[in-house]
């Protein structure tokens, strides 16, 4: 009779769960933004002052500005894939997230105690976070809060970022146009956004004439931007 009475208690707590899962889900994709009404192109721009020979004289660039946009043609191919080998392995093939990587990064979580370092994240979803979510990333560590309550905004900010990349992949079915804009967004250290900024600041030449080993370190900067800076 206990063990049957255990085993009902555990079927109970595994339903409630299950709904309470369920529920969060629901609750943060229905507050989710409007896929149909966002913008998820960089925003921010460097301005440069040119002489009356169009050279450059100076060059002004605030907090989240210092970005110079490029498109994709103009960024070697070997740059391009770096980043989706770091960052997205399987770009090509999801549909907006990435079901072995989120399987992958929960087990491991599990298997370290249930503290989860990885976030299996894709280009999409980090394109959404740098240029939609940023309100709600930023309000995860505000303030003194507990680490409950910052657990429960990074779950919901998470579940509304793959939602929205979900439909924006929908929406724009173009993976290229993604990259593209993923490539002009990303922070690379020290206030520099984008690639063609990072190519300009750290190996002084225009994104189109990097070479295989300096595309190695710019996309390898993205893991630790501090200290994978080259400088």
């Amino acid at each position: 009779r206990l063990g049957r009475l255990l085993l009902r208690l555990v079927f109970l707590l595994l339903f409630l769960g299950i709904g309470t899962g369920i529920g969060l889900v629901v609750f943060a994709a229905c507050n989710a933004p409007d896929v149909d009404t966002l913008d998820v192109t960089p925003s921010g721009f460097r301005t440069e002052i040119l002489d009356d020979q169009g050279k450059t004289t100076r060059i002004l660039a605030g907090e989240g500005a210092n970005r110079v946009y490029v498109t994709l043609d103009r960024i070697p191919e070997d740059l391009q894939r770096a980043f989706v080998a770091i960052e997205d392995e399987r770009f090509y093939t999801h549909h907006g997230i990435d079901v072995k990587g989120i399987a992958r990064a929960a087990l491991k979580g599990v298997l370290n105690g249930f503290h989860f370092s990885e976030g299996a994240s894709t280009i999409t979803q980090q394109l959404i976070k740098n240029n939609v979510l940023t309100e709600q990333w930023a309000n995860e560590n505000e303030g003194k809060i507990s680490k409950l309550e910052k657990m429960e905004r990074q779950v919901q900010r998470k579940i509304q970022e793959m939602y929205i990349a979900v439909e924006l992949e929908k929406k724009v079915d173009d993976k290229d146009w993604i990259l593209e804009n993923y490539l002009n967004s990303i922070n690379l250290g020290s206030n520099t956004l984008g690639v063609q900024a990072a190519a300009q600041r750290y190996f002084g030449t225009d994104v189109s004439e990097l070479s295989l080993s300096e595309c190695a370190v710019i996309a390898g900067i993205t893991k630790n931007a501090a200290g994978y800076n080259p400088i």
